[in-house]
């Protein structure tokens, strides 16, 4: 399941966290808050960052 979560400090801290996102997908998502909560400090990334969304092929021509 994706989800997106917001996690808002008592000095006013906010921290921006997805799940269940593969490869960019996570940045995509939650660009629209993250730009509405202003300038970005830090940024980690997960494991699931580095999976790829979906299978690459690579297809070759040969020459004729």
């Amino acid at each position: 399941m994706k989800q997106i979560e917001i996690i808002v400090s008592t000095t006013g801290q906010t921290q921006v966290q997805t799940k269940g996102f593969a490869g960019g997908e996570c940045r995509e998502a939650s660009r629209f808050i993250e730009e509405a909560l202003g300038q970005q400090i830090d940024e980690r990334l997960t494991a699931e960052f580095h999976q790829a969304t979906s299978p690459q092929r690579t297809q070759l021509e040969q020459g004729r």
